[in-house]
Order: structure tokens, then C-alpha cells, then sequence
């Protein structure tokens, strides 16, 4: 008898997660470019004031400009890319191909998190009419106001007429300077910024995300269309699911592939993330993760960059980030609570 009944609930939960992509696409198309995905205080899209029930249903379309007084938002472009716009900031949607990705930062700060970027894309941010190209995974910081841009992690390109001025992890420029020449700068004083902390927090929140909604798809499943952003209901937005393997935010947090989340953030032998090169993608990627000896061994890939944040896919506050929570996440059956940190679903809409 007791045997019946955990075959029963097993199939159940099984059910559940096969039955999960039909109502969440029944609601959400998939997020393009300018999709606002999270707001937070006084944002508005054209004049017009923009609150929770904006999120994931509006976009930037070329031309239109998103506002902040006191508050924040969360822009998607291309999948893997987000821009974290802070309080008192404007940016401006240029063209949204994904081929050809333009945003300006018009005064304010803005955070732009690379997790993904493919050679085809075309991804640059424009700072008082000067585009600077993002070409690598990493942490972008632009600055309006101050006339600078820093590359936290990744590397970028500054246009400056006939030049291009490479910046690297730890470089900044200052835009108001003639001629252009990039400096060194201390990352731990942007680390110690409002803005970094909540761009920091957002970023887990989008890897809980995904590894709340990426086992969904892991026997396939209507409503996947491979690498892309899909939304969660439980968590109210949409997150970044890549098409295979392993990718990890600049802030150590992995986003795992549906082929790979029944694994996180363990994975035993194989090849089972996707093909970097420490020349592509500098040390800060997986190149660091799965050649560090102690990320490496017996075939464990922790999902967490920084031993601050603990080991076995980055524990912090009781829970799991980017490890089991997706399984055990929410209340009863296959969601109890387990993992996550405490209070089961209640952080879930």
C-alpha cells in the first residue's frame, strides 16, 4: 500500500511539472528584447507610470525611452542579457534585433549582466553618443552622470572615431576626456554601491528562477523553443534558460540548461556544459570554475563562483541557489518547502 502511494505521488509530481509549460505559455509569450521584467518604486515607459502588473506583459519598442525617479527596473535584451537600471536614470531602446541590439544609457547608472552573448550577436550600449560593444560574459557598469563606463567583468569596445579602445576586467573610461584612454579603478568600492547589491540579488533571483522552471523541460514539453527567456509563474518573471550546459553569472550563480537541472549543481563525468575557451571568455567564466581543483574534483561543477558564497551551488541562507531548490520547491509533494531556505512556496505568486 505504502508502495501505491509514492508511485502515485511521484506520477503526480511528474505530471504536475509536464502540465507547468502549458499554463505558463498560455499566459506568456516569449520575451523579446525591452521586456521589462521586474520594477520596483516610480518607473514609467514613456510617460506612462509602469507597476507589478507591467511586468513581463510590456517593452521597449525602438524609440521609446523607460524612466526611474525613485526606484529600479529590469530590462531583458537578448537572452542571457540583462540591464539593471538604477534610481533617477532614463535609457532609451535604440533597435531591438537581436542582431543588432542598441540601448543608451541617457543619465543615471545601469548594470548590464552578459550571461550569454553568440558571435552573431551585435550587443552595444551607447553612453553620450559613444557605443561601447560588449563582446564577452561579464558585468557592465555605465554611468550618465559621471561620464563613465566599467567592465567589472567581460570585455567591451569603445568606438572613438577611427579607434577602438579594448576594455578589460578592471578598466574603466571616462567619456568626457579627449583623448579617450582606459584606467584601472577598484572594483570593491562598485561592490559596496546600492545598485551593485540589488543588481547582485536580482541576478540570484532569476538563477532560483531558473532552476525552479528548467526541470519542467527536462522530457521536453510544449512551449520549449531552446535557448531563451521563459516565464515562471511561481516567480513572476521571466528567466534565462540556454539551450545546453551550464552558464554562470558574473556573480556566480548558474543557469542551467533543462538537460542539465535535474543534475544541479552536481554533475557526475562527461562534457555536460557548453564549449568555452579561456581565450573567449576570459578567467571569470567556467574556464575558472571547472579547472579550479577544487571545483573539479570527482566531477562536481558548484554552482557559485566566490566561496563567500558557499560551496555545492552557491548555499546561502539555508538554501540552495542554483542547486535542489527547483525540485523541492514551494509546498507539498515534489515543492516541499525542503531546500529553499524555509517557508516553502511563500515567496511564489
Amino acid at each position: 500500500m505504502k508502495a501505491i502511494v509514492v508511485y502515485s505521488v511521484f506520477v503526480l509530481g511528474v505530471f504536475c511539472m509536464l502540465c507547468r509549460p502549458l499554463l505558463a505559455n498560455d499566459q506568456h509569450h516569449a520575451a523579446r528584447p525591452g521586456t521589462i521584467n521586474y520594477v520596483e518604486g516610480q518607473v514609467a515607459l514613456s510617460g506612462q507610470p509602469l507597476d507589478a502588473n507591467s511586468i513581463g506583459e510590456v517593452a521597449l519598442d525602438s524609440g521609446q525611452s523607460l524612466t526611474t525617479q525613485n526606484g529600479k527596473a529590469e530590462i531583458l535584451l537578448t537572452p542571457g542579457v540583462i540591464v539593471r537600471l538604477g534610481g533617477s536614470s532614463k535609457t532609451t531602446m535604440i533597435s531591438s534585433e537581436p542582431t543588432n541590439t542598441r540601448m543608451s544609457i541617457d543619465q543615471g547608472e545601469a548594470f548590464v549582466e552578459v550571461d550569454e552573448v553568440h558571435p552573431n550577436n551585435d550587443l552595444r550600449v551607447l553612453q553620450q553618443g559613444i557605443a561601447i560593444q560588449l563582446i564577452k560574459m561579464g558585468l557592465y557598469n555605465f554611468n550618465a552622470n559621471l561620464h563613465i563606463v566599467r567592465v567589472l567583468d567581460g570585455e567591451a569596445i569603445v568606438e572613438d572615431g577611427q579607434r577602438q579602445i579594448h576594455l578589460k576586467s578592471g578598466e574603466m573610461i571616462d567619456l568626457s576626456l579627449s583623448p579617450l584612454r582606459s584606467k584601472r579603478f577598484d572594483k570593491q568600492e562598485i561592490e559596496a554601491e546600492d545598485l551593485y547589491r540589488w543588481t547582485s540579488l536580482r541576478s540570484a533571483y532569476l538563477a532560483d528562477a531558473n532552476v525552479d522552471y528548467a526541470p519542467t523541460y527536462s522530457f521536453g514539453g510544449f512551449g520549449w523553443f531552446g535557448d531563451g527567456w521563459y516565464w515562471d509563474p511561481w516567480f513572476g518573471s521571466y528567466t534565462f534558460l540556454p539551450s545546453n550546459g551550464v552558464f554562470y553569472s558574473p556573480f556566480g550563480w548558474g543557469f542551467y540548461s533543462p538537460w542539465c537541472a535535474f543534475g544541479a549543481p552536481y554533475f557526475w563525468g562527461g562534457h555536460y556544459y557548453h564549449h568555452f575557451s579561456p581565450t573567449a571568455y576570459g578567467t571569470w567564466g567556467p574556464e575558472a570554475h571547472y579547472r579550479a581543483p577544487a571545483n573539479y574534483g570527482h566531477g562536481m561543477r558548484y554552482a557559485s563562483r566566490y566561496s563567500s558564497h558557499g560551496q555545492f551551488g552557491g548555499a546561502k541562507n539555508g538554501g540552495f541557489r542554483g542547486g535542489w531548490h527547483g525540485m523541492f520547491h514551494g509546498s507539498g509533494g515534489f515543492h516541499g518547502g525542503g531546500f529553499h531556505g524555509g517557508g516553502g512556496g511563500g515567496g511564489h505568486k
